[in-house]
């Protein structure tokens, strides 16, 4: 799941103007465009490296939750539902990883060494 952040973070990076026209459109400050950039590739790289993952996927979570009511709830359109959904049950995934953590080989993991 971080891939499709890192991408979509690089994609807004590479050429923030859709994004901040985007945003502006929705009536929001230019300003969230930027931190939506920051929010895709910090959190797509905290996700990738295991370091803070939690906050990483709690905040991924919202931002899904967030993306799918504002942007994407046209129960009119088919195509935009699925996008719906999507991120709906990406939010949820996150919501696992905020439970689980990163697993033993992230970065940010407690280290627990026994010696025998």
């Amino acid at each position: 799941m971080a891939c499709i952040f890192l991408y979509a973070g690089y994609n807004k990076a590479s050429n923030p103007m859709p994004t901040l026209h985007f945003v502006e459109h929705l009536g929001l400050p230019g300003a969230v465009a930027y931190l939506v950039i920051l929010l895709e590739l910090g959190s797509g790289t905290a996700l990738v490296l295991g370091a803070y993952t939690r906050i990483a996927a709690l905040l991924l979570s919202g931002f899904c939750v967030l993306t799918a009511l504002i942007v994407h709830f046209h129960p009119d359109d088919p195509e935009q539902m699925l996008h719906f959904m999507k991120n709906i049950c990406m939010a949820g995934g996150f919501l696992v990883l905020f439970v689980q953590g990163s697993g033993d080989y992230g970065i940010g993991r407690k280290c627990n060494l026994k010696w025998s």
